[in-house]
C-alpha cells in the first residue's frame, strides 16, 4: 500500500538554538539515532510535549514504545515557548459558545481545565524541575477587550462555577504590571508559568524511566499506512501496531492531508540582562506570567534571576531575521519604555503553528495512526493532552479525542507559496488592527 508521502524527507540535523532556555537547562543527554528496524506497539513520531507525554501514558500503562525525533528531544517549539500555562483556549467561551453552542463550548472549557491540570500533576508526580510559579495577566488593550474578558469571568463563574478568575481595574493593573498599556486585565492563580524546555526534559527522564525507546536525530521519511503500519528513517524502520504522530509546526511535507490543517509562524523572544533592584521592584509585583490583547499577542514574565522574557513579533516559518533582538526590543519598549537602556542577553525565534478555527486539530490519518496539532499558542498544555488522549484512544478510550476531532478545520492548499503569502497578508492585517486599536484606549 501507498505511504502518506511518497519522497523522502529531506532534513538535516540541528542541535538546540542558543536561548536562555539552553543556558539554563539541566542534564539533556544525547539519544543515539536509529540504524535498525524495530517493533514495538506504538511508535511516536516528535519528542515534544505532545510525542512525550503520548510515549509516556502509553508505556506507563505496559505498552512498548519507540519515540523519534529529527533533531533533539524538545528542539522545536516545546523547548523554547513563552512557558505560560493558561486556562481556556485561545477562543474564550463567548466565541465558543456562539460558534459551536452551549454543550460543546462547555466541553471544550473542560478539556482545556484537564489540559493546565494534566500538566501541573505531571510536575508533582515526576518531580520536575522547571520553575513552575502560578499566576498568569490576560491584560486587556482596550475598553472592548476588558467588556470581552467580562463577559467570558461571568459565562465559566455562573455556568460553570469557575470562581478563580480575578478581573482588575486599569489601576490595579498598571500597579501589578508597571506599565500604563492597559486598562485592566484578567487575573488567574490557578494558571502559571515554567522553564519549557526543563518542563520537556523532565517529561523526557519519566519515558526512559518508563522504558520508552528515544532516538534523536531520526527524522522520519515515510509512514506506511499498513496493520501494522511501518515508520521509516534512513537509517532504519519501525513497525508498530499504532503510530502516533506530533510534529506540530515541524511537520514538513511528511504527510499532507495533516499539512492543509495547519498555518505554521515564526515568534520571536529576547531575554534581558538581571534588571537592577530599582527596576524589579515595580515590574510584574505578583510574579505572575502577563499577555495581551494585542492581535499579534505581547507576553513575557520575570525568571527566578529576575530576568525579563518577552515575545513578540510575527515572521514567516522557518526565517529568523536578522537583529531579532532589536525587533522585539521595540514591542518591548512599547510596554516598558523604562527598560531602553537594559542589555539584551539572549534572542531567538522559534515556529508556532495555528488553525484557522484557532483550536487545535486531532484527526485519524487510518483506523491505527492519530494526530495532534495546531495549538494556536496554548501547546505547552494542549500538547500534553494531546498525547494523553492518544494514548487512551490506543487502548479505545476515544471520547475526548473525537470531541476535538470533530471541531471543523478549514483546508489550506498544500502550497508553501500559498502559505506564506496567506502568512503575509496576515501580518498586515494585524498590524493594522492593532494600530486602530490604539485609538480606542
Amino acid at each position: 500500500m501507498p505511504g502518506t508521502n511518497a519522497m523522502p524527507l529531506p532534513h538535516k540535523p540541528m542541535d538546540y538554538p542558543q536561548s536562555y532556555y539552553l543556558a539554563t537547562a539541566t542534564e539533556h543527554p544525547r539519544h543515539s539515532p536509529l540504524t535498525e528496524d524495530l517493533s514495538c506497539d506504538v511508535c511516536v513520531i516528535g519528542a515534544g510535549y505532545t510525542g512525550l507525554s503520548a510515549a509516556l501514558h502509553l508505556a506507563q500503562r505496559g505498552y512498548s514504545v519507540v519515540l523519534l525525533e529529527s533533531n533533539r528531544i524538545a528542539w522545536g517549539a516545546s523547548g523554547r515557548n513563552g512557558g505560560q500555562l493558561g486556562s481556556a483556549h485561545t477562543v474564550f467561551q463567548p466565541d465558543l459558545i456562539r460558534k459551536y453552542g452551549k454543550e460543546r463550548a462547555r466541553a471544550l472549557w473542560d478539556i482545556a481545565e484537564d489540559a493546565k491540570s494534566l500538566v501541573k500533576d505531571l510536575i508533582r508526580e515526576h518531580n520536575i524541575e522547571c520553575d513552575y510559579t502560578p499566576g498568569n495577566m490576560g491584560c486587556a488593550v482596550t475598553k472592548g477587550d476588558f467588556s470581552y474578558y467580562q463577559e467570558h469571568t461571568a459565562i465559566v463563574r455562573d455556568d460553570y462555577g469557575y470562581g478563580h478568575y480575578q478581573l482588575l481595574n486599569k489601576e490595579e493593573t498598571n500597579d501589578i504590571s508597571g506599565s500604563n498599556a492597559y486598562v485592566g486585565a484578567l487575573y488567574d492563580p490557578t494558571a502559571g508559568h515554567l522553564h519549557p524546555l526543563n518542563l520537556a526534559l523532565g517529561y523526557a527522564r519519566a519515558c526512559i524511566k518508563a522504558g520508552v525507546r528515544i532516538f534523536e536525530t531520526s527524522a522520519v521519511q515515510d509512514i506506511r499506512k499498513t496493520d501494522p503500519a511501518r515508520v521509516t528513517t534512513a537509517n532504519g524502520s519501525v513497525t508498530a501496531s499504532f503510530v502516533i504522530v506530533g510534529c506540530n509546526g515541524y511537520l514538513g511535507p511528511l504527510n499532507r492531508k495533516m499539512s492543509r490543517k495547519i498555518l505554521p509562524a515564526e515568534n520571536f523572544q529576547l531575554t534581558t540582562a538581571p534588571l537592577p533592584d530599582h527596576l524589579i521592584e515595580n515590574i510584574i509585583r505578583n510574579r505572575s506570567c502577563l499577555w495581551d490583547s494585542h492581535n499579534q499577542v505581547y507576553y513575557y514574565r520575570l525568571t527566578p534571576d529576575n530576568r525579563l522574557i518577552f515575545g513578540g513579533g510575527l515572521g514567516l516559518p522557518g526565517r529568523h531575521p536578522k537583529g531579532i533582538d532589536k525587533i522585539v526590543q521595540a514591542h518591548m519598549l512599547k510596554i516598558y519604555p523604562q527598560l531602553a537602556r537594559v542589555r539584551i542577553d539572549y534572542s531567538w525565534g522559534g515556529t508556532f503553528c495555528n488553525t484557522f478555527s484557532h483550536l487545535p486539530d486531532f484527526g485519524r490519518l487510518a483506523p491505527n495512526i492519530f494526530y495532534a496539532q495546531g495549538y494556536t499558542g496554548h501547546g505547552l498544555a494542549l500538547g500534553a493532552l494531546g498525547g494523553k488522549l492518544m494514548a487512551d484512544l490506543v487502548t479505545g478510550i476515544a471520547e475526548k479525542f473525537d470531541l476535538l476531532a470533530s471541531v471543523p478545520q478549514w483546508s489550506i492548499p498544500d502550497s508553501p507559496f500559498l502559505k506564506n503569502q496567506i502568512l503575509r497578508l496576515g501580518f498586515l492585517y494585524i498590524g493594522l488592527k492593532d494600530k486602530l486599536r490604539s485609538l480606542q484606549r
